[in-house]
């Protein structure tokens, strides 16, 4: 009777110790998530009701990390900050190139509505970034959301062959790679059909959307002009911009144009477009490149 005695208490005792051991660290584990969960993320990782980017003349501004990029001077946000202006264009059609080039020309970063780690981490760490404390914001989206935070529009055209067919090499190797012919003839070649039909209806929609219903005053550069008079058009990008120009930096922009986000040129041994598809491309370019025309200067007021 008392050896089983002796035992009910032993289980109880240790029943007991294992029931406040299942608490304990129940507990910390509970206070360790709860002190995980109020703990904030950098603001670059953030998501926002506004797709990837964040919005507000306060907003963050993160750490400036070592760059591979040889700059003219020291990169810094505007103080104080300004209205936001967009640098909106079609994929392909030089954005990077721009923001590099007038990020040289100013030492003032460049955001953007998206949030690309390669650019982030070496050249543009104010990726991500959508407030008043950028010179521009880099955006290839259109539509009334996409254009009624801004005051003022740089809006970048390049011809509808060279976009869609560098965007084609960016999905397939990045900002500065190419294309394997391998990737044209997918599926017999429709893959890349459908891409350009596809790209080719985005490339005209945006364009006109921001030629047409933005309200502000918006300036137009054609990339082609960009690369044969490169001192003229980024002269005129930054009067726009309303940014004094300091010569030493203008002439170390151009002294170091290229940069490494500019893709070099390869030659491929095949034309990817069928003459369906030239002939396409013309008529739609011809209706983008006649609407712009028609203004009667490259900056509407």
């Amino acid at each position: 009777m008392h050896v089983n005695r002796f035992r009910f208490w032993i289980f109880s005792f240790l029943l007991f110790l294992y029931l406040a051991g299942v608490f304990i660290i129940s507990a910390i584990t509970l206070q360790d998530s709860k002190n995980k969960s109020v703990k904030p993320k950098p603001s670059y990782l953030q998501e926002s009701k506004f797709k990837h980017y964040d919005l507000g003349f306060s907003g963050f501004r993160p750490p400036l990390p070592k760059s591979k990029i040889n700059w003219c001077t020291d990169l810094k946000y505007l103080q104080p900050a300004k209205p936001l202006v967009a640098l909106a264009s079609f994929p392909g059609s030089g954005n990077t190139w721009v923001r590099y080039l007038l990020q040289q020309a100013t030492g003032i970063l460049t955001g953007s509505v998206y949030r690309d780690y390669s650019l982030l981490k070496n050249g543009f760490p104010a990726e991500n970034v959508v407030n008043g404390s950028v010179l521009l914001v880099k955006t290839h989206e259109f539509g009334p959301n996409a254009k009624k935070i801004y005051s003022k529009a740089i809006l970048l055209v390049r011809s509808p062959t060279s976009a869609i067919q560098a965007e084609f090499n960016r999905q397939s190797g990045g900002h500065v790679g190419f294309a394997s012919p391998i990737r044209y003839k997918r599926n017999r070649g429709k893959y890349w059909e459908q891409f350009v039909y596809d790209k080719l209806q985005m490339w005209k929609l945006t364009n006109l959307d921001w030629l047409y219903n933005f309200t502000g005053p918006t300036h137009v550069i054609f990339y082609e002009q960009l690369v044969d008079n490169l001192e003229n058009n980024l002269r005129s990008m930054l009067n726009f911009l309303e940014v004094p120009i300091s010569e030493e930096l203008f002439k170390c922009a151009l002294e170091r144009r290229e940069g490494i986000y500019r893709r070099k040129k390869r030659a491929i041994v095949f034309d990817p477009y069928s003459s369906k598809m030239k002939e396409k491309i013309k008529e739609e370019q011809q209706k983008v490149y006649e609407a712009i025309y028609n203004f009667a200067s490259p900056t509407k007021r």
